[in-house]
């Protein structure tokens, strides 16, 4: 568990004009904008614009931006980036999915541009396919994206397992679609045996995750079944991979969670986790659940299969995997 003892809150900035267009187009900006200034409406698909969402979703994206000065001038070793709207649906001339701006692929680019890194992973464990991200780095090779999501769930038609990337990225986006039901045991299969030897093998500077918590068994929109120990697992999971490529540089970004009353404890595990820190409080909810979110099942070793054997064209994961 790591010992982090060196915490505080960093307000965001706003993120500039040329933050935004380090992916969105310029007439995509000012649609949003011009929205916001006026009555409102939809930026795209499903991507509500009220009076004044401009401004709070240059605040979003400019979060992200803020942990990745954060973590990237040792002024802590990881951040939480407790942000709305969400942004890894929004493609470069459209939103989605409740998705304005993108706040990762905007500091992904930013880290890229900034600090002149040459190898990040974007991780994704949002319910929902990260679209927008996938979209961004998909001829990337210095960008590995890796998206862990309900298979055919939203959007319709993205996030197969054959769509692992183009030209010099091929092989750098990893799609792993797992069955409705899949549980924290069923998740966790396929950090280790797809997640993490690609990531040993990648070698990143930097990583960041688009954290949504929708994978949460109380989800309305979202048929999964993680629970607050599921989400502490995968933080551990992540900070420790961290801790081994890239001197502990790890960024969380809220993403997707619509459970009202269950996303905050599923936040608190994760908080625990990066920090190291107990707060002695327990999840309510799931103490006497009873389903089998502990129970890996062989349709969902199987899907992790199928992700593996696509993905040991580009990388050593077969010989990887067998050795665990």
């Amino acid at each position: 568990m790591p010992t982090h003892t060196k915490t505080y809150i960093d307000p965001p900035k706003p993120a500039t004009r040329a933050d935004l267009e380090r992916f969105h187009h310029p007439h995509y900006i000012d649609r949003v904008k011009e929205l916001s200034d006026h009555n409102g409406g939809d930026a795209g698909e499903h991507a509500i614009v009220g009076r004044g969402s401009y401004e709070i979703a240059l605040l979003s994206a400019g979060g992200a931006i803020t942990a990745v000065d954060a973590v990237m001038n040792n002024h802590v070793t990881n951040v939480y980036a407790l942000t709305r709207p969400p942004g890894h649906h929004a493609e470069t001339d459209q939103g989605m999915g409740f998705c304005l701006f993108n706040n990762v692929a905007i500091a992904t680019d930013y880290a890229k541009e900034k600090y002149n890194l040459k190898r990040i992973l974007v991780l994704d464990w949002d319910v929902h396919h990260g679209n927008g991200t996938e979209q961004a780095f998909y001829s990337d090779n210095e960008v590995l994206f890796i998206s862990l999501h309900q298979d055919r769930l939203y959007p319709a038609d993205r996030g197969y397992i054959e769509h692992t990337g183009e030209g010099k990225g091929k092989g750098y986006t990893v799609n792993i679609p797992l069955p409705a039901g899949t549980g924290n045991a069923g998740y966790m299969h396929a950090f280790e045996r797809i997640v993490e030897p690609i990531v040993n093998e990648f070698e990143p500077d930097l990583i960041i995750v688009s954290a949504g918590q929708d994978p949460n068994f109380f989800d309305p929109l979202a048929r999964m079944m993680v629970t607050t120990k599921g989400f502490y697992q995968f933080s551990e999971f992540m900070n420790k991979l961290a801790e081994k490529h890239c001197g502990g540089k790890l960024i969380l970004c809220h993403e997707g969670g619509y459970s009202a009353a269950y996303v905050p404890f599923c936040s608190l595990a994760i908080v625990e986790a990066m920090s190291g820190i107990s707060t002695g409080v327990n999840d309510p909810f799931t103490s006497s659940l009873g389903a089998p979110v502990n129970t890996l099942f062989p349709h969902e070793e199987e899907a992790v299969k199928r992700v593996v054997q696509e993905h040991s064209h580009f990388w050593s994961m077969e010989q990887k995997a067998s050795q665990k």
